[in-house]
């Protein structure tokens, strides 16, 4: 496994996201202590694990992760389920004034534990690895004995501080299943973290596949609970059930559906290919039938299949993706206009950083942040004028992201060499041979704040925290601090002390602009000045040391704080 060895009991990045960490938990009320001492004791956990895991000589080497990256796992394991907590406590602060959002607040307290119990089955499932290999390089009284039992023991408090939390809050007899519930999440997610480092090797780091993994399983484990919820009352009607589901928008069951129909696509053109080399006794890929197989599925899926699902969860009354036009044409001035100014600005935009890709001598990473400055041009209005029609784009936008990069990776006839030459003109040391996500991470960076900020919101920053720093605060941090930067934040960095002023100065001047105009929208602002300083000053300095991702850590991260 390729990490980054980090001697030091406290790097920057630790030190970022240790604060982070109990900011959070400070801002908590008292009913929900219970909830922060479980992140501060996940949080130590995952601490003294990345010390042990870059601090040992086996480097768990059964796992090729990305170079140059650091583990992670710190990030990985406390970012989700920081962002629930933040989310919760939001939600608990306004139902003071809006009595019903008690569903929603019980919804988001299974998140909150949900997420959290996914995070710690994958520390377990990387501890029980060092510990089996301990011996073979570890001694009983070295240090990083001592940091496994450190961590055993954050661990075990942890559970006890689950137990407790779910004892005076379990009604009925639901406290077991609550608890396999929570353990079932913890074991898909270190089964799919297996997968994911294993058949995509050299593509992510621990942090950042824990991130992905995690939230995968929490996305799609809502989409259990919402078709589960559904068969209950139609076949077995239960007065209550452990299970929160919450509510769901027309729009958001759609894009789970399709986004769900699109990833089932490749398994099942892998398993027919598979099927079809055997039938045929050839291990070597059919090109015809292989294309034919794979638009045949793609339309069964996102035609027949899941929209099936959909109405089967929500009476959309019509087909799915007719509701999605009458939808789109409900308002067709606005929309429409919307539409066509994103199409102008995305057709400019491509054809100029390409030709400028291919002919200039630009830094690659210059080039890649004009698409940053792309998503301002293109989001703030849509999500100051248009908010839900927003919701959709981005949907749509990520469908059609996944499948072209199914395309590119399968090299699907005709699109698959074309795809893949183009996305090629824009990669970067964090992009390997086998998949391309920096186009996925800024599209998820802009789109998660806002997805999250539905329903109660007293924050009229938050949907904003992906554009603001994203688009306006890692640009100016990597162009000024590309061109102007002297001072580094360390000898084997490259990040710039000129380039995060820049970056933190710009998102503050951003929001000193945004919030008198979100005013004059009809936002009612309650976003207190000293909150959203510590919120803008935290972001900057984790984009400023962190080795992993920051297009998929550090929106979540400003979303978090935004929400306190």
């Amino acid at each position: 496994m390729a990490v980054v060895a980090h001697r030091e009991l406290c790097s920057g990045e630790r030190a970022v996201v240790l604060l982070f960490v109990f900011r959070v938990a400070l801002s908590v009320p008292s009913s929900l202590f219970l909830h922060a001492s479980a992140l501060c004791l996940l949080s130590l956990a995952a601490l003294f694990l990345e010390i042990s895991v870059e601090n040992s000589n086996s480097s768990l080497q059964r796992f090729k992760t990305r170079p140059g990256a650091s583990s992670g796992i710190l990030l990985g394991a406390t970012t989700l389920p920081s962002v629930m907590l933040s989310r919760l406590i939001q939600v608990s602060r306004v139902l003071s004034v809006h009595q019903n959002g008690a569903e929603e607040l019980a919804y988001l307290d299974m998140q909150y534990w949900t997420v959290s119990a996914s995070c710690l089955g994958v520390l377990l499932f990387f501890l029980y690895l060092l510990a089996t290999s301990r011996k073979r390089w570890c001694s009983p009284f070295s240090q990083c004995s001592r940091e496994l039992s450190c961590t055993y023991v954050c661990i075990l408090l942890y559970m006890v501080n689950c137990y407790f939390c779910f004892t005076l809050k379990t009604d009925g007899g639901w406290f077991g299943s609550k608890m396999l519930y929570l353990i079932s999440y913890g074991a898909v997610t270190a089964i799919l973290i297996q997968h994911i480092l294993r058949k995509f090797p050299s593509c992510a780091s621990i942090g950042e596949a824990l991130l992905v993994s995690a939230g995968m399983v929490l996305y799609f484990g809502d989409m259990l609970a919402h078709t589960l919820a559904k068969l209950s009352m139609l076949f077995v009607p239960l007065k209550s059930s452990f299970i929160s589901h919450g509510t769901h928008t027309e729009i958001a069951t759609v894009i789970q559906g399709e986004l769900l129909g699109l990833l089932l696509v490749p398994i099942f053109l892998k398993l027919t290919l598979q099927i079809w080399g055997y039938i045929r006794n050839t291990s070597t890929r059919p090109k015809i039938e292989m294309t034919a197989l794979f638009y045949t599925s793609t339309i069964m899926v996102s035609v027949f299949l899941m929209p099936a699902w959909m109405n089967f969860v929500d009476d959309f009354g019509m087909h799915p993706l007719l509701w999605v036009l009458n939808f789109v044409f409900a308002s067709p001035l606005e929309r429409l206009v919307l539409c066509s100014y994103w199409i102008c600005v995305i057709c400019i935009s491509v054809l100029r950083f390409y030709s400028i890709s291919k002919q200039s001598k630009t830094e690659r990473i210059l080039l890649r942040k004009y698409y940053h400055l792309v998503a301002v041009l293109m989001f703030v209005p849509a999500l100051i004028f248009q908010s839900s029609f927003l919701d959709l784009a981005f949907g749509t936008a990520l469908m059609v992201f996944l499948l072209l990069e199914i395309i590119r990776v399968w090299q699907i006839w005709p699109l698959g060499k074309i795809v893949h030459q183009f996305m090629n003109a824009f990669t970067d040391h964090r992009d390997s041979e086998i998949l391309i996500v920096s186009h996925f991470s800024l599209l998820l960076g802009c789109a998660l704040p806002k997805w999250m900020s539905s329903g109660f919101n007293d924050r009229p920053l938050a949907p904003f925290a992906g554009i603001l720093s994203l688009g306006i605060g890692d640009t100016m941090a990597s162009m000024v601090g590309y061109k102007y930067g002297v001072l580094r934040w360390s000898k084997a960095g490259k990040k710039t002390v000129e380039g995060t002023a820049a970056g933190i100065t710009s998102v503050w001047v951003a929001c000193y602009i945004l919030l008198p105009l979100l005013a004059s929208s009809g936002y009612i602002l309650s976003q207190h000045w000293g909150s959203l300083l510590i919120a803008v000053t935290l972001s900057g300095l984790l984009e400023a040391y962190t080795a992993q991702l920051d297009n998929a850590f550090i929106p979540l991260v400003f979303y978090s704080l935004l929400c306190l």
